[in-house]
C-alpha cells in the first residue's frame, strides 16, 4: 500500500470502509451501524467507547458474524471478510464473555477442539501462556471464575497468533491486580508481535490511560476517532454538557 506521495505504507490490520448495516425486512427495532470508516495499524491499542447500546459490541459482531448484512467493506490484513472469511478469521483473536467454548470441557480439551480451526495454532504456546497466568489446563471451563475464563481465552488467542485482538468489555469487574496483569500481557504482545488490539470499554479513565487511539460510538455512528489524549478531553466535555453519558 502506498500513500498519495507514492511512499510504501504498511498494510492496516483492520479497515472499515463506509460500512452501513442493512435492515432486514419485517424486523422491528433493528440496530445497525451507520457509515463507519476507520483503519487500525499494528503496534497500538485502540479503545472503543460509548454508553450501553451505542454500538461497541455491534461493531465487533460485524467482523465476527457472517449473517449480518451490510454495505461497504471490512478488511483484515487486506482480506475482505465477505470473500475470504475463513482466511480473515485466522487473523482474529476474540476475548469476551460471549465466546462460545464448551462449559463441560477442560481448558485443554477446548483448546484442542478449537485449535484445529486456526492455521498457526501452537499448543506449546497455549500451555506456556496458561502457566504464565497460573491457570491449570485441566480445569473445567464452566467451573471457572469470570477472570479465569478470560485468562484462558487470552491464552488460547495468543496461541493461534492473530494480528487483531478483539476484547469486548473484558475488564469490567476485574480486580485491580488482575487488570494490571492483563494489560501487562497486552503490552508484551504489542512489543513482541505485529498485532493491534481493539478493546471496548465504558470506563473513560481506563481508555485514557491504557490505549493509544480511541473511537467513540453514538447510536451506531463513529462520532470521534483519534489519539486518546486528544479525544478523551472532548468526551469529558460532552459528558459535562450531558450530550453523552459514561
Amino acid at each position: 500500500m502506498r500513500d498519495e506521495s507514492g511512499i510504501q505504507m504498511e498494510q492496516p490490520v483492520l479497515t472499515f470502509e463506509q460500512v452501513t448495516g442493512k435492515k432486514r425486512r419485517f424486523a422491528r427495532n433493528q440496530f445497525v451501524l451507520q457509515n463507519i470508516t476507520f483503519s487500525m495499524e499494528a503496534g497500538y491499542i485502540y479503545g472503543l467507547m460509548g454508553e450501553n447500546g451505542a454500538g461497541k459490541t455491534t461493531l465487533m459482531n460485524y467482523i465476527l458474524n457472517e449473517t449480518i448484512l451490510y454495505e461497504g467493506h471490512i478488511y483484515i490484513e487486506g482480506i475482505d471478510i465477505r470473500t475470504a472469511r475463513a482466511q480473515a478469521l485466522n487473523h482474529i483473536g476474540f476475548v469476551s464473555e460471549e465466546n462460545p467454548f464448551f462449559a463441560h470441557c477442560t481448558c485443554r480439551e477446548n483448546a484442542k477442539l478449537f485449535g484445529v480451526f486456526y492455521d498457526k495454532y501452537e499448543k506449546n504456546t497455549f500451555y506456556q501462556m496458561m502457566d504464565a497466568m497460573n491457570l491449570p489446563a485441566d480445569k473445567i471451563y464452566g467451573k471457572m471464575s469470570r477472570g479465569e475464563r478470560l485468562k484462558f481465552q487470552l491464552a488460547f488467542a495468543i496461541a493461534h497468533r492473530p494480528s487483531l485482538y478483539l476484547l469486548d468489555e473484558v475488564t469490567a469487574g476485574m480486580d485491580p491486580v488482575f487488570r494490571t496483569e492483563f494489560f501487562h500481557v497486552l503490552q508484551q504482545l504489542i512489543a513482541k508481535e505485529r498485532v493491534c488490539i481493539l478493546m471496548s470499554s465504558h470506563l473513560t479513565a481506563e481508555i485514557e490511560t491504557r490505549t493509544d487511539y480511541v473511537g467513540v460510538m453514538e447510536k451506531g455512528k463513529l462520532v470521534l476517532f483519534g489519539e486518546s489524549l486528544d479525544i478523551i478531553p472532548q468526551v469529558n466535555q460532552k459528558c459535562k454538557k450531558g450530550e453523552i453519558t459514561e
